[in-house]
């Protein structure tokens, strides 16, 4: 029996962390939260999450930077980019770099659960 997916959540806004984490966590998947993308990078979860939920906007590296630095690094984790800033241009550029999915919050339950499911390409 397989182990259930490794989600990370990757925010400075400590709400939206917890919000998240609840609801992954009754999709039955597991979840790890970080409060900056440098903690998440220096973690043994960034190479070895099976998706990635990241803000866009956050003091340090933003969720650009974040995909960036998992490319170079040779990490292909699905990547769901959330921000309360969208634009067409951030919009743009975050799928250019390969997001699965951009969401503007506050977004539904329902809009983040099917972004995951395309993440993990209908993995339980």
């Amino acid at each position: 029996m397989s182990q259930a997916p490794l989600i990370a959540v990757v925010d400075d806004d400590e709400a939206v962390r917890a919000s998240l984490e609840a609801l992954i966590r009754s999709l039955g998947h597991r979840v790890a939260t970080f409060a900056s993308a440098a903690a998440f990078l220096a973690s043994e979860i960034s190479a070895g999450a099976d998706c990635l939920i990241s803000d866009v906007q956050m003091p340090g590296l933003s969720g650009f930077d974040l995909q960036l630095a998992l490319g170079e690094r040779g990490v292909a984790t699905p990547v769901i980019l959330i921000t309360a800033f969208d634009d067409a241009r951030a919009r743009a550029r975050g799928l250019a770099l390969g997001a699965t999915c951009f969401l503007r919050k506050p977004f539904s339950g329902d809009s983040i659960v099917k972004c995951l499911e395309s993440a993990l390409g209908g993995r339980p």
